[in-house]
């Protein structure tokens, strides 16, 4: 699976602002599976639905 990065990496709170991953999640991607990185990617939609709506998601 491709990786959710679009090369904005700014975080706040421990959390890009640009692909909505922790961290942890995104040093993790690469060794996850293919169930592992859906998950991560599930989660960081949902962080991002949060900060879109905050008015703090970084676009490209």
């Amino acid at each position: 699976m491709k990786s959710p990065c679009i090369k904005i990496c700014e975080f706040e709170e421990g959390i890009c602002l640009g692909c909505g991953r922790s961290r942890e999640e995104i040093k993790a991607w690469k060794r996850a599976d293919p169930l592992g990185q859906e998950a991560i990617r599930a989660e960081a939609d949902m962080r991002l639905l949060v900060l879109e709506a905050q008015g703090r998601r970084r676009y490209r």
